[in-house]
């Protein structure tokens, strides 16, 4: 299809039949989620499960691609799925207008191959890790904040955030504030990662951290 015809030669024709058949949770659709939840549905994944709780309120418009000044109380994940549609009316997009917790985070994330984690709290991410790990199947972590980002990729018997946030219980994703660019940047890492991880590939951020200061132009990879 001239849709997908520009996939190619990135991704091999038996690579992209791996993507059209995979199903990916994202776990948050608003600053990170929304650019990673856009990018999936135009390059043609399967399925997704999209989550979240929440409600799109003014805050959101410098940085949340879904956030439109006519959808202010709309819940972000109805509103995500709704421009999932848009883009490609091929993926089979499921969403849930609830916070995903310990007791209905297996039951949300469902039969997904892959989670993808666009939260922005500590204990959350540690709900997620766990759960993935109960399902063995891998987690894509991004954050930000500021001008920094960071990404890696756990796999069910590292857990890489457990030694990532050791010791963290909280964090205050304001406090560095939320500018347009380190989510889309995050998000297309995320995704980049994502896509390894269903086609196979071994060039993996597993078991490693990059770490991003757009304020310096410094890109860091550390062993965890």
């Amino acid at each position: 299809m001239s849709r997908y015809e520009r996939n190619f030669p990135a991704f091999s024709q038996e690579e992209f039949d791996r993507i059209q058949n995979a199903s990916i949770c994202v776990v948050g659709c608003g600053g990170l989620g929304g650019y990673i939840i856009e990018m999936l549905a135009r390059i043609g994944i399967g399925s997704l499960i999209l989550i979240d709780g929440d409600v799109f309120e003014e805050s959101n418009q410098n940085r949340q691609i879904f956030s439109t000044e006519k959808n202010l109380g709309t819940p972000k994940a109805k509103a995500a799925a709704a421009r999932v549609k848009l883009i490609n009316k091929e993926v089979n997009v499921t969403y849930y207008h609830d916070f995903l917790d310990e007791e209905n985070g297996a039951s949300l994330i469902g039969d997904a191959n892959l989670v993808v984690d666009a939260l922005d709290n500590v204990p959350a991410r540690m709900i997620v890790q766990t759960l993935c790990k109960q399902k063995n199947i891998p987690l894509i972590h991004g954050a930000i904040g500021g001008w920094f980002a960071q990404i890696t990729t756990v796999f069910p018997e590292d857990d890489t955030l457990s030694r990532l946030y050791a010791g963290e219980k909280e964090h205050d994703s304001k406090a560095l504030g939320n500018p347009s660019f380190t989510p889309a940047l995050a998000a297309s890492l995320e995704v980049s990662e994502a896509l390894k991880v269903i086609t196979g590939k071994e060039e993996l951020l597993r078991n490693k951290l990059l770490y991003i200061d757009l304020l310096s132009n410094d890109f860091f990879t550390f062993n965890i």
